[in-house]
C-alpha cells in the first residue's frame, strides 16, 4: 500500500526532483488552486550546524525582492518545528545547459534571444542592488514556453551601507571574472556582466572560452582574457564579446551599453516587470526568529522498509508524457543531469552492486533505505562531486533506479554516469523489443 502524502500548509508534498548538499527540492501541489510548485526543504539543524542562517535568509530575501518574468518566482516561505520550506515556481523546461549539450550549440538568433532575456533579468537584479555572482547555464532554467528563468541566488550579494566593493571570491571558475579571482575588491555588476559574456559564448560555440584542466592555467587565461571566437560567429557578435570579456572591469561594457549594441537590439522586445511596491520581509524574519530555540529533530525510520513503490502515473510523469522510451533507452537520455535505468535484479543486489562499483571509482558511499549518496572530489579538485541514486519498485520483480546529480558540474556527471554504467552493465535490463505503453501499464501495480 502506498503511503499517504505528506502535507505542509496547503501543499501536498510529492517526489524529490533535486537534491543538493544542504537541501532537497520536492514537487508539490497547492490544494487550494491545484497549481504545481517546487518546494525547497532545508532542515533547521543543518542551517545551524553549518552556520548558514544569514546566507539562507539572504537568498530568500533576494528572491522576494527580485520579481521578474525571467527570474524563478518565490511564492512564500513556511516553517515547521524542524524545517524551512521555500515555495518556488516550478520550472518544467529543464536547464539551459541540457539544451546546449543536446544541440551542441545554438544558432546566433536563438543565442541572442536567451542573452536578451538574461540581460533583462540581470539588469533588473542590479536595479534592486542585487548581484548574482554565480551566473552559468546550469543556473538558467527554461519554462514550458522556452523562456529563460534565472535561479539559485545562494551566492548573491546585497549592498551594505557605505561599502561599494564586494570581497568574497565565489562562483564557478570558468565563468568568474578576473577581478574576482584577484582577491581584491570588485564591482558585483561588472562581475555579473563578465559571466553573461561567457554564457553567450557557450550558447553560440557549444564550449567554454576558458577551459583548462589545471586551475593555475585556467586563471592565467581568464586574467588575460585569452580566447578566440569560432569562424561562425558574426563580426557584430565577436565585437560585443570582446567588449564584455574585457579583463579590465573599469573599461568593460556595462549593461546599459550592451542594450545599445546593434547586435543586441535585433528583434529585442524588453520586458517590464509589474511594480509590486515596497517589499515586506517581516514574514521571512518571523520564520528565522525561533530557529535557534530548542526543537526536536524529526526521526526517520531506521528499519529496512524496502524500496519505494512507484505507480504507472508517477512513472509517466517522470518520462514527460506517454513516451516511456527514455526510461529504457540509455543512449537517448544519458546527456541529462538526471538519468535512470531499469533492472530485474532484487533490490538488495542492485544496491550492493552500486556500492561496489562506486567504491571501485574512489567514491564515498552512504546508503539508507534503498537510497545511496555517492560523494567524491571534482576532476580539478576544486569542489565536491555528489550523486544520489534511489531504487523504486515499478512492477513485481522490476525496479527503476533514479540517478541524479546532487553537487558538481553537469558535464562531470555525464562522464561519471557513462563510466558507472559500464561497471554495473550486468544488472541493467535492456529489453530486446521495446515495451508498448499499454503493456507496461498493465504490469505495474498502482
Amino acid at each position: 500500500m502506498k503511503a499517504a502524502k505528506r502535507k505542509v500548509g496547503k501543499y501536498d508534498l510529492g517526489r524529490t526532483i533535486g537534491e543538493g548538499t544542504f537541501a532537497k527540492v520536492k514537487v508539490a501541489q497547492n490544494t487550494e488552486n491545484g497549481t504545481t510548485v517546487a518546494i525547497k526543504v532545508i532542515a533547521k539543524s543543518t542551517i545551524l550546524k553549518h552556520q548558514m542562517v544569514d546566507q539562507i535568509k539572504r537568498e530568500i530575501s533576494i528572491m522576494k525582492i527580485v520579481r521578474h518574468p525571467f527570474i524563478v518566482r518565490l511564492h512564500e516561505v513556511l516553517s515547521s518545528h524542524t524545517k524551512i520550506y521555500i515555495v518556488l515556481e516550478l520550472v518544467k523546461g529543464g536547464q539551459l545547459f541540457d539544451k546546449i549539450v543536446n544541440q551542441g550549440r545554438l544558432s546566433e538568433n536563438e543565442s541572442r534571444h536567451y542573452f536578451q532575456q538574461l540581460i533583462d533579468a540581470v539588469s533588473h537584479c542590479h536595479g534592486k542592488g542585487v548581484y548574482h555572482r554565480d551566473l552559468k547555464p546550469e543556473n538558467l532554467l527554461l519554462d514550458s514556453e522556452g523562456n529563460l528563468k534565472v535561479s539559485d541566488f545562494g551566492l548573491s550579494a546585497l549592498p551594505q551601507q557605505g561599502v561599494e566593493l564586494l570581497h568574497t571570491t565565489c562562483g564557478t571558475p570558468n565563468y568568474v571574472a578576473p577581478e574576482v579571482l584577484s582577491h581584491r575588491g570588485y564591482d558585483g555588476a561588472a562581475a555579473d556582466v563578465w559571466s553573461c559574456g561567457v554564457i553567450l559564448y557557450v550558447l553560440m560555440a557549444g564550449y567554454l572560452p576558458f577551459d583548462e584542466i589545471d586551475l593555475p592555467t585556467l586563471y592565467n587565461k581568464i586574467n588575460a582574457a585569452e580566447f578566440s571566437c569560432p569562424f561562425w560567429f558574426s563580426p557584430a557578435a565577436m565585437s560585443l564579446l570582446h567588449k564584455v570579456l574585457d579583463p579590465n572591469p573599469e573599461t568593460r561594457i556595462k549593461i546599459e551599453g550592451i542594450k545599445m549594441e546593434p547586435w543586441f537590439q535585433k528583434s529585442y522586445v524588453p520586458v517590464r516587470p509589474k511594480e509590486v511596491g515596497e517589499v515586506n520581509l517581516d514574514d521571512i524574519r518571523a520564520v528565522f526568529d525561533d530557529i535557534e530555540d530548542t526543537y526536536v529533530n524529526e526521526e526517520s525510520g531506521k528499519h529496512d522498509t524496502g524500496p519505494l513503490i512507484m505507480n504507472a502515473f508517477e512513472m509517466i510523469t517522470l518520462s514527460q508524457g506517454l513516451n516511456l522510451s527514455a526510461l529504457f533507452d540509455r543512449h537517448q537520455d544519458y546527456v541529462k543531469r538526471q538519468t535512470r535505468f531499469v533492472s530485474r535484479q532484487p533490490a538488495k543486489v542492485i544496491i550492493s552492486t552500486i556500492e561496489a562499483a562506486s567504491e571501485s571509482m574512489g567514491l564515498k558511499v552512504h546508503t539508507r533505505n534503498y537510497k545511496t549518496r555517492l560523494v567524491g572530489v571534482s576532476a580539478n579538485g576544486a569542489s565536491q562531486f555528489a550523486v544520489v541514486l534511489e531504487v523504486y519498485e515499478v512492477a513485481p520483480s522490476l525496479f527503476m533506479v533514479d540517478v541524479r546529480k546532487a553537487a558538481g558540474e553537469t558535464l562531470e556527471y555525464h562522464k561519471f554516469y557513462k563510466n558507472f554504467c559500464t561497471k554495473i552493465g550486468h544488472i541493467i535490463w535492456r529489453p530486446k523489443e521495446a515495451m508498448t505503453n499499454t503493456a507496461l501499464l498493465r504490469t505495474m501495480t498502482c
